[in-house]
């Protein structure tokens, strides 16, 4: 298949997860520039308020007032309900004639910052592998079931992914499980689909309400302090300097399918 204009993403539907903050909003707000009339963007969270703060935001942008429609799914990825929410939503779209389906994979949690000895409770590793593993594997398949291969339709799959799928940080045992396990599964489905163009891009670290959490509440000293003085210096990245790498990345179209892909490699 040929490479698309470097220009923009074409007519697309894009799904984006965990939209309503953070590199999933910043995300949203730039594909929107980079897609054509009658696209359709779909934004998946929980919080119903920043969803519509940011639907409404889009609506009164260029690319709104050009005719790219934004609609919102209010839902908990972490339980089958909020997954089929999304979908469901997806579905109302399968008739139309995009160029481009994109779906972004951003949702996702920390989970308990402790170290992984502590880590008895079952219920508590299953509830935060739903949400930040399940949810993408289920939401990815059925998605790609909704729209099949087809000629003329490109399908790209964006897995939000972090340096600590390669790597063991201390304490952060559930986060760096998730991830890894996230990473191989996108690697598989693109050794399985040569036609998908699939990426787990790491966005680096970020300035986010979950950066907080980072140098707040991890257990192991060493990596909270880490973290604290990231923060401290300026060293961490603006969600929006990690989306525009993103984007470049996804325009380009040059990386190998399900590779993982750092901010400061692109």
């Amino acid at each position: 298949m040929q490479a698309l204009d470097a220009k923009d993403l074409g007519r697309a539907l894009c799904i984006i997860t965990g939209a309503s903050r953070g590199f999933g909003r910043a995300t949203a707000l730039q594909i929107s520039e980079l897609v054509k009339p009658k696209s359709v963007l779909v934004l998946a969270a929980r919080n119903a308020e920043a969803l519509q703060t940011l639907q409404a935001e889009l609506a009164a942008s260029k690319a709104g007032k050009a005719g790219v429609i934004v609609e919102y799914v209010v839902a908990d990825l972490g339980v089958k309900e909020g997954v089929e929410s999304v979908v469901k939503a997806v579905k109302l779209h399968s008739s139309e004639d995009f160029d481009h389906l994109t779906l972004v994979n951003n949702a996702g949690s920390l989970g308990a910052l402790r170290y992984a000895k502590s880590l008895t409770d079952m219920a508590e590793v299953t509830s935060y592998m739903a949400f930040n593993l399940s949810s993408a594997v289920c939401l990815t398949a059925a998605v790609l079931e909704v729209f099949p291969r087809r000629e003329g339709l490109r399908r790209t799959v964006v897995n939000v992914s972090s340096r600590c799928a390669l790597e063991p940080f201390q304490s952060w045992g559930l986060y760096c499980s998730g991830k890894a396990a996230r990473d191989m599964m996108f690697k598989v489905l693109a050794v399985e689909s040569p036609d998908l163009r699939v990426v787990n891009y790491s966005p680096g670290p970020l300035d986010t309400g979950m950066q907080l959490e980072a140098r707040t509440l991890t257990e192991d000293d060493s990596l909270r302090n880490t973290f604290a003085d990231m923060f401290s210096k300026g060293k961490l990245l603006t969600c929006e300097a990690s989306c525009a790498k993103l984007t470049t990345l996804l325009l380009k179209d040059e990386y190998t399918s399900g590779a993982h892909v750092d901010f400061y490699d692109v």
